[in-house]
């Protein structure tokens, strides 16, 4: 009982801190506010680590993750809890289950949507494919193409949605599958180039579907040193426009704040990715007046 009330006070005190970077008085009552919250790279890890554990003591676990998500949605009904990829492969849990486990609780903690990473091939395009029914949210992927496979027609490319007036769409990016995956795992599952889909998805997403935010779940890479050329969320960032917020996963970086960057047309877009494993709570509020956006800004909430 000890444990359970030190887990709810901090858990407050966390997201007070969370929450107090933005003077909400200086808002008119006209102000609607949007929160994404977000996790990529879980790997399959269900419980907190020891708190014997040389790096992350007593940090982590999904129960704690509900906890926070729970907060802040009481704070903000408009609320969504995204991810981006990567979340089988890593502990026994997904060893045993297969996946299972990882999709029943994120359907628990109502996830509102997710994206493929290269892990979640692991037990097989077909494996995958099996745990689809304990997942009560979707998935997205715009550039990996299902045609002559299971998942044929179970991954869309984009989804929108609705609150409080605030139309939202997401649509889903994934890494280059030759060379990383067994051609076995993912089968006829097609490649296409990230930025090229990125730049025709969110064109369709802000014009035709008249969507007043944007943003890309990718599982593409925050960026390579080595090969600063290569497609990763820095580079998508810069070579597309009409997207707000990209939220990264795969390279397992952790930002203590969202990086801002600028797009082909020198808007601003938002970069997030928080590390790995389900240390950190990925948190993103966007301001809405008379339905434009007047401003953003992101932090972490540890777990």
């Amino acid at each position: 009982m000890k444990r359970i009330l030190f887990i709810k006070q901090a858990t407050s005190a966390t997201v007070a801190l969370g929450l107090s970077g933005l003077n909400l008085q200086s808002f008119s009552n006209t102000t609607k506010k949007i929160t994404i919250l977000h996790t990529n790279d879980v790997h399959s890890h269900i419980d907190p680590f020891g708190h014997q554990h040389s790096k992350n003591p007593n940090k982590g676990g999904i129960a704690r993750r509900a906890t926070l998500v729970d907060a802040i949605r009481n704070e903000n009904p408009n609320t969504l809890l995204l991810d981006a990829g990567d979340i089988f492969q890593g502990t026994p849990y997904f060893n045993y289950y297969g996946g299972e486990l990882e999709f029943k609780l994120m359907s628990m903690l109502k996830y509102d949507l997710a994206t493929i990473g290269n892990h979640d091939f692991d037990n097989g395009i077909e494996g995958l494919h099996a745990q689809l029914p304990h997942a009560k949210f979707d998935f997205v992927s715009a550039n990996y193409d299902f045609t002559n496979t299971v998942l044929d027609g179970l991954v869309k490319p984009y989804k929108t949605f609705l609150k409080d007036g605030i139309k939202i769409g997401v649509f889903g990016l994934g890494i280059k599958l030759q060379g990383l995956v067994d051609k076995t795992m993912y089968k006829e599952t097609s490649y296409n180039h990230p930025i090229e889909i990125a730049q025709d998805l969110s064109k369709i997403l802000k014009e035709d579907e008249l969507c007043d935010l944007v943003i890309c779940l990718s599982h593409i890479g925050y960026y390579y040193k080595d090969q600063p050329k290569r497609v990763c969320d820095l580079n998508l960032a810069k070579a597309t426009k009409n997207i707000d917020l990209i939220i990264g996963g795969h390279t397992h970086t952790f930002l203590p704040k969202p990086t801002v960057e600028q797009n082909s047309e020198g808007q601003k877009v938002l970069i997030n990715q928080v590390g790995a494993y389900g240390l950190y709570l990925g948190k993103v509020d966007f301001y809405f007046e008379d339905g434009k956006k007047t401003q953003s800004e992101g932090t972490q909430i540890i777990v």
